[in-house]
């Protein structure tokens, strides 16, 4: 058995070989399938890492707080909101809590000035606890202070894309930049944070919290964000519990109505985006793998026209005693080579087009295939050739020998 396992190993590569344009048109579909699907796998697989790796920058013990409104009631004008006194309550009731900052969003046109330059940036509105709770530090000036958000003075600390952008120069502090009408004074310039899914870190301009508020009047429905880090000694879990049982009551929500805001960590962010990527992955590469379908019947086709070709030698095979089991299997191991082959074609094509699409677009995480996603492509590649080479291998093994040897 194994001496005939070997002999059909060697006929097929003979074959394969012996018609070399015809194998490589033969499994051009089964190659462009794989290249698709590996090459959408390795950005999204890097870009998943990188993701990653940006979200445990802030830490395992840091939580983000956000108001949430399900879609429902967004299509009836209904929307929910975390308000300064929530921010309040948390501070004053919450326990294991080692920082805790604000984070509000300029409502207004974000677009910034230095001279004649104007640019767009986001513009947030916080206190010095944010250096802490995101992992933001400066590389030249320093950092809000507190005392900026008790005075609410006009300063600002900025990112390197908004330097960039306004042409400040490469010590931007005690530069002046215009926004909502308002001059503010450079005091900080932050490290440069890179991407995360082509959304730039850098383009940001933070300003005291106390004076967004002045800035953006008095409004009774301020929607605001907040990050915190907790105590060394705190429990993730538990803190967790006591913010949404503060937030619920706060809220005046029901025992059966669903909370209105979302309490995240880096983790469960890391989770959602790996859970987009995923889903993005599975659509596009269902689409692709409609290329594999197409290459498996290119393959059975013409091993069904080489079934015709090689009757004869079929003939004479059987004439010498070879069995029908050994005519199937040597038909039926040619054709899980050719998607083999066009399968690891495919993977090391679809490496190198994820490769240099990622190396051709600025700040794009280098692609990264991940070991399963290899194994699966040339798996499902060899089980294609196996599914598509059934029929004609049964037909090769079926054939009289008589017919065979008098078939020109």
């Amino acid at each position: 058995m194994l001496f005939s396992l070997i002999e059909s190993f060697r006929s097929a590569l003979i074959a394969i070989f012996a018609n070399r344009m015809r194998s490589f048109l033969t499994t051009l579909g089964i190659i462009i399938g794989v290249a698709s699907v590996i090459s959408v796998v390795s950005l999204t697989g890097g870009m998943s890492a990188f993701i990653g790796d940006s979200f445990e920058a802030l830490g395992s013990n840091s939580l983000t707080i956000s108001s949430y409104t399900p879609f429902e009631d967004l299509m009836k004008g209904v929307r929910s909101r975390l308000s300064p006194e929530d921010l309040e309550l948390i501070e004053r009731r919450a326990d294991g809590i080692a920082s805790i900052t604000p984070i509000l969003a300029a409502n207004r046109s974000s677009q910034i000035r230095y001279g004649p330059q104007t640019s767009f940036s986001e513009i947030l509105g916080t206190t010095y606890a944010f250096q802490d709770v995101s992992q933001s530090y400066t590389q030249a000036g320093r950092f809000l202070a507190q005392s900026d958000n008790l005075t609410r003075r006009r300063v600002a600390v900025i990112g390197e894309e908004v330097r960039d952008n306004l042409n400040l120069p490469d010590n931007p502090i005690n530069e002046y930049i215009e926004f909502s009408g308002e001059w503010f004074k450079i005091v900080g310039l932050l490290e440069s944070r890179g991407e995360v899914m082509g959304q730039s870190r850098d383009n940001l301009v933070l300003i005291p919290y106390s004076t967004m508020v002045s800035i953006l009047g008095n409004q009774t429905r301020t929607d605001i964000g907040i990050q915190l880090t907790l105590s060394p000694n705190a429990e993730l879990d538990l803190v967790m519990i006591q913010l949404t049982a503060l937030l619920r009551d706060a809220h005046n929500l029901g025992a059966g109505e669903e909370d209105d805001f979302r309490i995240q960590t880096p983790e469960q962010l890391t989770e959602q985006v790996d859970e987009i990527l995923g889903t993005l992955t599975l659509v596009v590469g269902g689409i692709v793998s409609i290329s594999l379908l197409v290459g498996g019947i290119g393959i059975m086709n013409i091993m069904l026209v080489s079934v015709t070709e090689r009757t004869r030698e079929i003939g004479i095979c059987k004439a010498i005693g070879a069995k029908s089991h050994h005519i199937l299997m040597q038909f039926l191991i040619e054709a899980m080579l050719l998607s083999l082959i066009g399968g690891t074609i495919g993977l090391a094509s679809g490496y190198g087009l994820g490769v240099l699409i990622s190396s051709g677009i600025p700040d794009f995480p280098p692609a990264s295939v991940p070991l399963w996603a290899a194994l699966l492509a040339l798996g499902f590649s060899g089980a294609v050739g196996v599914l598509f080479g059934i029929l004609p291998a049964a037909k090769a093994s079926r054939l009289d020998p008589i017919d065979a040897l008098r078939y020109e």
